[in-house]
């Protein structure tokens, strides 16, 4: 099994080359150990999926540290992590929380701008970046590499300004981030205008863009990194929703026809898992 350090590495070598990846979200062990089977470089844990695990919404910085260590213990591929407020308002609160990502396996992870309370969404713009620039000084001490993302959340949160996200970017990115990522960034022509705007990698989450983009269109617009957040967790509860539905109303099981056999997903686990 490859070492944190050789992970970091990969991972930190998939941000500084020439081109653009995928990073997908599993949201276990065994979607991860699938997302591995088909050859990706690098996986992204989902807050989202992880709260539809526990069917609720929300989830503690204890939770995600947790399913953060078994998605990483289960593949060879480098795991980025989704740390939402990284579990505190304050900067150097939230800054603990690094170290216990590295440890717990992660080669990255994210710090947002979202405090979790939907009547006050965004932190206010200082101490917004000074949680980054706190979330980021503690990355530079941890012993292997870790590769820093910040999110400005307020596209998803009630606002359309465009050059108010942007500057907030551009501070995220001279605070210390090593990534940048604004979710709901919805157009070609918006994720120009944001990657033409800062220095750093960014990162575009599928969920909320046009889902009739493609890799070639985003890499062709500059964008590093292509993830799907929860996106992958509710497509499969969906499909149990229909088999749910189905039972219920037509006292069917048309579904079951539909399965893959036991033996291919046992053989995918297997050539996804950790060596």
């Amino acid at each position: 099994m490859r070492t944190l350090a050789e992970k970091a590495a990969a991972f930190r070598a998939l941000h500084d080359e020439p081109g653009t990846f995928i990073i997908p979200n599993p949201w276990d062990a065994g979607t991860a150990r699938l997302l591995a089977s088909f050859g990706f470089k690098a996986l992204a844990t989902t807050s989202l999926g992880l709260a539809n695990i526990h069917g609720r919404g929300y989830v503690s910085a204890d939770e995600i540290i947790e399913n953060a260590r078994t998605i990483a213990a289960a593949t060879d591929l480098p795991t980025n992590g989704d740390l939402e407020n990284c579990g505190a308002d304050e900067p150097d609160d939230a800054a603990r929380l690094i170290p216990r990502a590295s440890e717990a396996g992660l080669a990255g992870g994210s710090i947002e701008d979202f405090t979790g309370d939907r009547a006050n969404p965004i932190y206010g713009f200082n101490l917004a970046v000074e949680r980054v620039h706190a979330a980021a000084e503690s990355a530079k001490k941890l012993p292997v590499p870790f590769v820093l993302t910040a999110r400005a959340e307020q596209l998803i949160h009630g606002s359309s300004d465009l050059d108010a996200t942007i500057r907030r970017l551009q501070a995220f990115e001279q605070a210390g981030a090593d990534v940048l990522y604004a979710p709901g960034l919805k157009t070609l022509d918006q994720i120009r205008t944001v990657v033409a705007s800062v220095g750093k990698p960014i990162n575009v989450v599928m969920t909320h863009a046009d889902p009739s983009l493609t890799l070639d269109q985003l890499a062709e617009a500059g964008v590093k990194r292509i993830s799907i957040g929860g996106s992958g967790s509710r497509f499969a509860l969906n499909a149990f929703i229909g088999a749910a539905r189905e039972m219920a109303e037509r006292g069917t099981f048309t579904f079951v026809g539909e399965n893959p056999p036991w033996s291919q997903l046992l053989e995918a686990f297997a050539k996804g898992a950790a060596s």
